[in-house]
């Protein structure tokens, strides 16, 4: 009887991929929540007579509450599970940015309360991607990792490639405003779908085939894992020291660093970017400024399958470290040429060329801190993408 009323999607697809794609679609909202700022900051310049400086404040608060509580979020995932704070993390989110359509015009102290919001929204997010990887370790098979990491954070180009168009056709038809209320309205959405359909360990899921739970479980690093996982088995502590002074973690810590400023400026400044010194109208900057973010998505996919196969067919070094510093030199190349060069489409292409590539590097940075640090990736990854957000 139990059988006859069990769900039936783990018999058509694998309930580890739907919880990987539904991590992509979470990742494209957050995306589209903090990307959104850029693409109404020229609006909210001008509402509020604020000029780029003190924009670049407002953007910059969200990195410092992102950036601060990317360790006390993948500490979160640890201990409570990924299903319970990353659902937390996208309601709080989503309350924050609706919050930011709150802000009035001649109000008192207006850009500290913006500052304010975005540091609160930046903390929220902080949760996603430590969780994340908390989960990929918990769920995915070494042999999948990279590719599972590139699906997930093909979400931020995705999310960041349909931010302009979209968030500029609210903005003209009924106000910036609207467009903070439409995020936020998406966000508690997926929240429900991620609370309802995720479990914190393969074990405890009701969907779940035998045959997919053996694949999961022969596919980690420790063939007894899964009891490490369980809920009745008290979790080790947590070995601060360790990390800390872990040459891979800080190695990672240092390359995420130069990792993070350069993708921060598509993420915060390419729009403005294309409309104040490239001279292009509203729509055009929203048109130009999807290219960077759809050769992101591409990347990321690409170098999830590259990194993978490299495992597989030479050594894990060459999937997970060789890629990434070749992907780190062909980046460099593609923005020198792009930032010298004249013509708007010609730069926004090689530059977009050049975010395309330096995401060809993202799914292995992520693979190594699940890889490594086992029941700590979430802790370890949160160091990672702090020195990442720091930088940003």
């Amino acid at each position: 009887m139990q059988a006859l009323n069990q769900p039936k999607l783990g018999v058509v697809f694998p309930v580890r991929l739907f919880l990987v794609l539904w991590l992509m679609v979470l990742g494209a909202i957050a995306l589209v929540d903090r990307t959104n700022i850029s693409i109404a900051g020229i609006e909210i310049g001008r509402q509020f007579h604020i000029d780029n400086v003190h924009l670049g404040w407002v953007f910059s608060a969200f990195l410092i509450g992102y950036a601060v509580f990317q360790v006390p979020g993948g500490v979160l995932a640890r201990r409570y599970g990924p299903r319970r704070v990353i659902t937390l993390g996208v309601v709080w989110w989503g309350v924050f940015t609706a919050l930011t359509a709150l802000a009035l015009p001649g109000a008192r102290a207006e850009l500290f309360t913006l500052i304010l919001v975005r540091f609160a929204l930046g903390a929220g997010e902080a949760v996603m991607f430590p969780g994340a990887n908390q989960f990929v370790e918990r769920w995915i098979p070494i042999a999948e990792r990279g590719r599972a990491n590139g699906v997930i954070f093909s979400g931020v180009g995705l999310g960041s490639a349909l931010a302009p168009p979209l968030i500029t056709t609210i903005i003209l038809r009924d106000g910036w405003q609207v467009s903070f209320w439409f995020c936020a309205v998406l966000g508690l959405a997926a929240a429900a779908v991620w609370y309802v359909a995720a479990r914190d360990i393969p074990e405890q899921h009701p969907w779940m085939r035998p045959a997919e739970l053996e694949h999961i479980r022969s596919g980690r690093e420790d063939l007894g894992s899964a009891a490490a996982h369980t809920e009745s088995r008290p979790k080790q502590k947590i070995p601060w020291g360790a990390i800390v002074s872990s040459k891979e973690i800080l190695a990672l810590s240092a390359s995420y660093f130069c990792y993070g400023y350069v993708s921060w400026i598509f993420f915060s400044w390419f729009y403005i970017y294309l409309a104040q010194v490239r001279g292009l109208s509203m729509q055009k900057s929203a048109l130009y400024s999807m290219l960077p973010f759809l050769a992101m998505i591409a990347g990321a996919l690409m170098g999830g399958w590259v990194s993978d196969w490299l495992r597989r067919r030479v050594s894990l070094r060459a999937g997970r470290v060789y890629l990434p510093s070749f992907a780190f030199v062909l980046t460099a190349v593609l923005l020198a040429v792009g930032s010298s060069a004249h013509a708007a489409a010609t730069a926004s292409l090689m530059l977009a060329g050049g975010a395309g590539a330096l995401y060809l590097s993202q799914s292995a940075f992520w693979a190594v801190t699940a890889d490594c640090a086992g029941q700590c990736a979430g802790v370890a990854s949160g160091f990672m993408n702090m020195s990442g957000h720091i930088a940003a």
